[in-house]
């Protein structure tokens, strides 16, 4: 049968659209982020209902939520669109001192800002006019699928056992400590077993529901139950909750030196034998080969080994 034209009513400009909308879940932002006008994207909203035969987005309380079709749906037309991107976009150039291409890089709190200081610094220096966007990673946050999709490129991690489906590399190995105010009564003698048994601790909430932290999984093999008296929302919060008390932070060297720096707090070596700490960088098949992402992995390696070299 002959394709006629109009037979493909759904073409690229209505799927960037489509993905835009479902995203933002506002007509307004999308047109901002668009440089068009309201009436404009409300137009293609409307096309949109009617070609995929949904409402797409409907109004709540709290503004426009998607529906399920349109969750279901966004998946596939960001990579419908990553597949024609790639298609017309020609051979693939890259040059850091000039390009604007934006860089989404998701991590739990738990590295030091000395990491992220050191990262910003390097892309300032050597990509001007990019742009770089830290996402916080939490319980609820599916990095996996986020890297799938493109809304994140690189996502930063400690994972026991790293996800099996996507590239990884190791940035930085590191030991793991105790953290204690500078007046704990240990904080010059040192710990034992017993004292970390009898200690009261300070923990932040868990970033993954799917796995648990290399501490965790050590204190359970051991069966050590620890006093997790007080718990943080942030890796960040509880350096600061550690001062003029008796908690303890068990954390990595990186982490504990930073703040040890910054605070009142004193750094004991671990009673417990943890295995080192190993920071992985994630990413998807779909960037593997584009040099602004292999740029941008070289960056953040370079930036591990200097903290593997000052630590060691």
């Amino acid at each position: 049968m002959a394709i006629r034209r109009g037979d493909d009513p759904l073409d690229t400009y209505l799927l960037r659209i489509f993905c835009l909308l479902i995203t933002e879940r506002s007509v307004s932002r999308t047109a901002l982020k668009l440089n068009q006008s309201q009436p404009a994207i409300s137009a293609a909203l409307k096309r949109l209902r009617d070609i995929l035969g949904d409402p797409l987005l409907v109004r709540e309380k709290g503004g426009m939520v998607p529906t399920e079709r349109a969750l279901a749906l966004l998946s596939h037309a960001k990579g419908a669109l990553a597949e024609i991107d790639r298609m017309t976009g020609g051979p693939e150039s890259f040059d850091p001192h000039t390009t604007r291409q934006e860089f989404r890089i998701g991590s739990p709190d738990y590295l030091a800002p000395v990491f992220v200081s050191s990262v910003v610094e390097r892309l300032r220096r050597e990509a001007p006019q990019a742009r770089l966007t830290l996402h916080a990673l939490g319980p609820n946050v599916d990095f996996e699928r986020s890297l799938a999709e493109g809304d994140l490129d690189v996502v930063i991690g400690n994972w026991p056992e790293p996800p099996h489906r996507m590239h990884l590399s190791m940035l930085l190995e590191d030991e793991i400590v105790c953290l204690v105010s500078a007046h704990h009564p240990l904080a010059k003698k040192g710990f034992t077993p017993e004292d970390y048994l009898r200690a009261v601790h300070v923990v932040p909430m868990p970033y993954s529901i799917s796995q648990r932290g290399v501490i965790d999984s050590v204190l359970a093999s051991q069966r050590i139950n620890r006093d997790e008296r007080v718990m943080v929302q942030s890796f960040t919060a509880a350096p600061y909750v550690l001062q003029n008390t008796d908690l303890v932070f068990t954390t990595t060297r990186h982490f504990a030196s930073f703040y040890a720096k910054l605070l009142p707090l004193a750094i004991i070596p671990s009673p417990i034998a943890f295995p080192p700490m190993r920071f992985y960088q994630l990413w998807h098949d779909r960037n593997h080969n584009a040099p602004g992402h292999i740029w941008l992995r070289r960056l953040l390696s370079d930036c591990g080994r200097r903290i593997n070299a000052a630590l060691a």
